[in-house]
């Protein structure tokens, strides 16, 4: 099979928040409210290959926060890979960040991984 250029090209953002893709009061709210929120309540954090994963409480409350916020990361962040997953037996709940090469730099500054292990 030969090789031949694709005739779409894929959009690729830079590895930067966009903080415009949101309305002023959500923004306000993303990054005044919800992050440093979600911040406080993890509980550990795992390194992965490609980004990191962080552990925050199973609890109803926190899941909102976290699904609020996820929705509008990908908005803001739009590089970024999210996954959410609940363990089984009511374990915890993870908040799974990975990406293309340069993704998993920019989370540790911007989510201070280094500061909170």
């Amino acid at each position: 099979a030969t090789s031949e250029p694709s005739s779409q090209t894929e959009h690729v953002s830079p590895f930067a928040c966009n903080a415009l893709a949101l309305s002023s009061e959500v923004r306000k709210r993303h990054f005044e409210e919800l992050g440093p929120a979600l911040l406080k309540l993890k509980k550990s954090t795992r390194e992965l290959p490609d980004g990191y994963e962080f552990e925050l409480p199973a609890d109803n409350r926190t899941y909102q926060l976290l699904t609020e916020w996820a929705f509008q990361e990908r908005l803001c962040c739009p590089f970024l890979d999210i996954g959410l997953r609940f363990d089984r037996e009511s374990g915890p709940l993870w908040l799974r960040l990975t990406g293309r090469p340069g993704t998993k730099e920019f989370i540790k500054e911007e989510f201070e991984v280094a500061n909170s292990r």
